[in-house]
């Protein structure tokens, strides 16, 4: 599958309501149609993952449920 085509010009980022202040800080951009991104807020210039709003929702929904952790 293709990853989604992120206009970054236009991405307006907002950090995460559960970064803390050990340094494990994201952003993400939800703001255009169809698509979310996530980016390291310390590397704002590096990598970014883009979803769709659908693979988004079950990424999400699997980290809420513990099927997915850092651990």
């Amino acid at each position: 599958m293709d990853a989604p085509d992120l206009d970054r010009s236009r991405a307006v980022w907002r950090t995460s309501s559960y970064t803390n202040n050990g340094g494990a800080c994201v952003e993400v951009a939800d703001n255009q149609p169809g698509l979310v991104a996530v980016r390291d807020s310390k590397d704002r210039s590096g990598p970014v993952l883009v979803f769709t709003r659908a693979q988004w929702r079950e990424f999400t929904a699997r980290i809420r449920s513990g099927e997915l952790s850092a651990d």
